[in-house]
């Protein structure tokens, strides 16, 4: 059985489950995620918890289970938590700042790049070197902060560019000269 799959995925207070048609919806106050549920897996609310079934012992539904239950409760998560993602800005005169709904970002290039908040997602700028990208759905917030991350990669000699917090960056060395 999936070690991940059998898990049952705790519902908080204020988190809404309903299920129709093969269709998961998942709400909190404003924040609302659904999903379309493999058909083949079986998702049902039991005693204040969510529990994913597969009907078979098949590789493919070994991996459908699993990925289902992940699904769900990233959904569960998103919802009550929220997820984010936070992204350094490194390079002289390379900075972002916030103009309304739109983040601005100077990096370097000959026109500053400017990106609107997507539905769903909030970008704030706690500092000109900073970005904080929050939101519901997981996927969403990963896949905003790896665009705005690829506007400016990191470099690897001198570390400029735009990298993950989290992200360490071993340098390379540059050219040594010749003798």
């Amino acid at each position: 059985m999936s070690r991940i799959g059998r898990m049952p995925i705790d519902i908080p207070a204020g988190v809404k489950i309903e299920m129709d048609n093969g269709t998961i919806q998942v709400s909190a106050g404003a924040k609302v995620l659904s999903m379309i549920v493999h058909p083949d897996m079986k998702v049902e609310v039991q005693d204040n918890q969510i529990v994913v079934t597969r009907p078979s012992d098949s590789k493919n539904h070994r991996a459908l289970h699993g990925l289902t239950r992940s699904l769900v409760s990233n959904m569960v998560t998103g919802v009550s938590q929220g997820f984010e993602k936070a992204l350094d800005i490194n390079g002289v005169g390379c900075r972002a700042q916030k103009q309304g709904n739109k983040l601005v970002l100077n990096l370097g290039y000959s026109h500053p790049i400017e990106m609107e908040d997507p539905e769903g997602i909030n970008i704030e700028v706690p500092a000109p070197n900073r970005i904080i990208v929050k939101g519901a759905d997981k996927q969403l917030v990963g896949e905003i902060a790896a665009k705005i991350r690829a506007f400016r990669l990191p470099d690897p000699y001198k570390g400029k560019g735009i990298k993950y917090s989290y992200e360490v960056l071993k340098l390379k060395p540059g050219k040594t000269g010749s003798k």
